[in-house]
C-alpha cells in the first residue's frame, strides 16, 4: 500500500515531465502529444517507502507503474530457492503492463529497493478511455503488441541459447 496519499497532475523526474517520460517508452512511443495527455490526465502518484511491497506473485493486477523516483526489484518465487531478483528498474523504467491486458494474477513481486514516486494507471481508468478514444486505442495495443513480440523473440533466443550451450 502507499504510504502517502495519491495525487493526480503532472510529475518531474530530472526536468522532464510524465508526458516526456512516456513518450520515450516503447509502449507510448510515436503516439501524439495529444493522445498521450490523456493517459497522462487519468494517473495519479503513489509513494513508497523503501522495502515497501507494491504488490505480491500472484495477486490480482489492475495498475501500471512508471517509475518516476527511486528502485524497484522485480522478482520470484523459486521453489528449493527462494526470492530470485529478476531485475532492478529505476526512473523512466516501467512494469505492471501485463495487467493492463490480461486478468491473469501478477507473474512476479514488486518491492521498493529505495524510496519510490510512481505514475500509475488503473486498469479500469485505461479501458475507460480507450473505449471513447478508438485511435488512441489502436496506438497503444498495436505498440504493446509490438513490445510483447520483441521481448517474445528475446525470450526464445535465450531459451534456444540455454538449450545449446546446457550439458545433460
Amino acid at each position: 500500500m502507499p504510504d502517502a496519499e495519491t495525487r493526480s497532475g503532472e510529475l518531474d523526474v530530472l526536468g522532464k515531465s510524465t508526458l516526456e517520460i512516456l513518450a520515450q517508452i516503447d509502449l507510448f512511443k510515436d503516439v501524439p502529444p495529444t493522445h498521450l495527455r490523456r493517459v497522462v490526465d487519468i494517473g495519479v502518484e503513489e509513494q513508497y517507502k523503501g522495502s515497501a511491497t507494491i504488490f505480491g506473485e500472484g495477486s490480482p493486477g489492475d495498475k501500471f507503474y512508471l517509475i518516476v523516483e527511486g528502485a524497484v526489484r522485480i522478482s520470484r518465487f523459486v521453489p528449493g530457492m527462494g526470492e530470485e531478483a529478476l531485475a532492478v528498474l529505476r526512473a523512466g523504467a516501467y512494469f505492471g503492463e501485463m495487467s493492463l491486458i490480461d486478468d491473469a494474477p501478477r507473474s512476479a513481486t514488486a518491492v521498493c529497493h529505495e524510496r519510490c514516486r510512481l505514475f500509475v494507471v488503473h486498469r479500469k481508468d485505461l479501458e475507460d478511455l480507450l473505449f471513447v478514444d478508438r485511435d488512441l486505442a489502436y496506438e497503444l495495443l498495436w505498440n504493446w503488441v509490438r513490445t510483447l513480440s520483441r521481448r517474445l523473440r528475446a525470450t526464445n533466443d535465450k531459451m534456444t541459447f540455454l538449450a545449446t550451450t546446457s550439458k545433460f
